[in-house]
């Protein structure tokens, strides 16, 4: 079985899945050229608690954890199931790995997960776990929890991260679709390219010392947290190779990248 690699994806707006925009057309045909995986784990950055946690519902619900939306939002579904054994799974080789992490049931898909995969996966008919990240934790926590999952790689299970390469909604410029990004923005989109290229885990663990702008890009580290996350989950050496670049709303950078 060949490995699949892992994955960054900028989800962006919830918007994404009704505006035509580059991004939308990317991740629209992204799931066609990476084949289809037996399942999917997605670390999101909408899934915010203090010690690694794993979706294990056979049938999760949805969360619409937004608002001032269309209602076309809100009555969008992304029927995929769960899959307790993989959460089960991912938990034991996290613990393993000393990173304690259980199981928990009552958690929907929330739309780091359902919009990007609507998209790549408009099928829903792949089994899908999310993995919780922990914002009082560094970027080498999430380096460290992708590095043991990676053997997941290996049985056919697509491992990504779902947050937003610049995130910073206070800048936010109305309007829609594909907007300019402002120097500062720029800045540390060209930084971190160069590290993840690169495969730099020191400047990625060390993001807030090492990119220019780091915190104005990222007022709150949850968005940038799957990055590191998706990183060491390609294992140890791994270099990123970027599938896709444009911006949105000015300040959102919808960078993807691909690892291993």
């Amino acid at each position: 079985m060949t490995a699949f690699p892992s994955l960054f994806i900028s989800h962006g707006s919830p918007m994404i899945v009704l505006e035509n925009t580059p991004a939308r057309d990317f991740l629209a045909g992204y799931g066609a050229q990476l084949g289809k995986p037996k399942a999917i784990l997605v670390a999101s950055a909408h899934f915010e608690t203090r010690t690694p946690m794993l979706s294990a519902d056979a049938h999760p619900d949805m969360i619409y954890d937004f608002g001032g939306f269309p209602r076309a939002l809100f009555e969008m579904q992304y029927p995929a199931a769960g899959d307790p054994e993989l959460a089960n799974h991912a938990a034991a080789m996290l613990t393993a790995a000393g990173i304690p992490a259980q199981p928990v049931t009552n958690r929907g898909f929330d739309h780091g997960t359902w919009t990007p995969l609507k998209l790549m996966y408009p099928q829903a008919d792949i089994p899908v776990v999310q993995l919780s990240v922990q914002p009082q934790l560094n970027a080498d926590h999430h380096i460290a929890m992708g590095r043991a999952l990676a053997p997941l790689r290996e049985e056919g299970v697509l491992v990504m991260g779902s947050g937003s390469l610049t995130h910073n909604l206070r800048k936010l410029q109305r309007g829609g679709g594909e907007t300019p990004a402002p120097d500062w923005v720029r800045q540390f989109g060209a930084w971190a390219h160069e590290a993840i290229e690169a495969g730099s885990a020191q400047d990625i663990a060390n993001w807030l010392e090492c990119a220019p702008y780091a915190r104005e890009n990222h007022p709150s580290p949850e968005h940038f947290l799957p990055l590191p996350f998706a990183f060491g989950a390609a294992g140890e050496g791994a270099k990123g190779r970027r599938v896709h670049t444009s911006c949105e709303y000015g300040v959102l950078m919808m960078d993807a990248y691909q690892f291993g």
